[in-house]
């Protein structure tokens, strides 16, 4: 009884209490999405590369 009762109401809360976005609200939240995170791996490649730099420098030293 508790069960179908939890069931109910999550549907009638999902159908009727939350509103879903659109589909142009969707694409526009997805290009936002996929361009910060090109720019994020750009930014760790760049680190990576330099970080990999200044070990190559740091350990090609003769000491």
């Amino acid at each position: 009884m508790k069960l179908t009762n939890y069931l109910k109401e999550s549907y009638n809360e999902l159908i009727h209490k939350v509103s879903w976005p659109t589909r142009s609200e969707v694409f526009n939240s997805a290009v936002v999405v996929m361009i910060a995170s090109v720019i994020i791996a750009l930014i760790v490649f760049l680190m990576d590369l330099g970080f990999e730099n200044l070990m190559k420098l740091i350990y090609s030293v003769k000491i």
